[in-house]
């Protein structure tokens, strides 16, 4: 009885003894072209829940916003020193606005006046220069993969202290 089922899985076009073969397509394929995949085949974790941005363009949008935050704060350091006036406007418009949302801030502080207009303009170049020129990435990547195994570990140590018979004292 194998031997039968077998013998007729052996004839159909997409039995799994026939995938391992190089083929020609089933006739009803004849005419139809083969698309090729929009993604390309990746080792990589897949990551649900993102809809259209994958996890790396989410941590973009929020680095973006903290570029606008150290932008925010190199500028009123600059200006501490040079534009008393200067820096106590832009405080004054900081403590108004949130920074939460960087290019609406950038936005709403050119939309001010023309004096805050220039202000966010020198954000904007800061903004631009920092991300480019002076923030270190590797460093970043080192420091944050650091960061996820030490906190694991300690986790990981606490619940085993937490769940076992281990004196704590030792």
């Amino acid at each position: 009885m194998e031997a039968s089922v077998l013998k007729s899985l052996h004839k159909l076009p997409f039995s799994p003894l026939n995938l391992r073969r190089n083929r020609a397509a089933p006739a009803a394929w004849a005419g139809t072209r083969r698309r090729a995949s929009a993604r390309p085949i990746s080792q990589k974790m897949y990551v649900p829940g993102f809809g259209e941005k994958s996890p790396e363009a989410k941590a973009a949008i929020n680095i973006h916003d903290f570029f606008t935050l150290m932008a925010v704060r190199i500028v009123l350091a600059q200006l501490k020193s040079h534009s008393a006036e200067a820096h106590k406007e832009l405080m004054e418009f900081v403590d108004r606005n949130s920074l939460n949302d960087g290019d609406k801030f950038c936005a709403d502080l050119m939309r001010e006046s023309p004096r805050h207009k220039a202000l966010a303009l020198r954000i904007l170049e800061v903004r631009s220069s920092y991300c480019k020129e002076d923030f270190e990435w590797d460093n970043m990547q080192r420091l944050a993969a650091q960061l996820v195994d030490e906190s694991n570990k300690k986790l990981m140590r606490e619940y085993l202290l937490e769940t076992s018979n281990i004196e704590k004292d030792k």
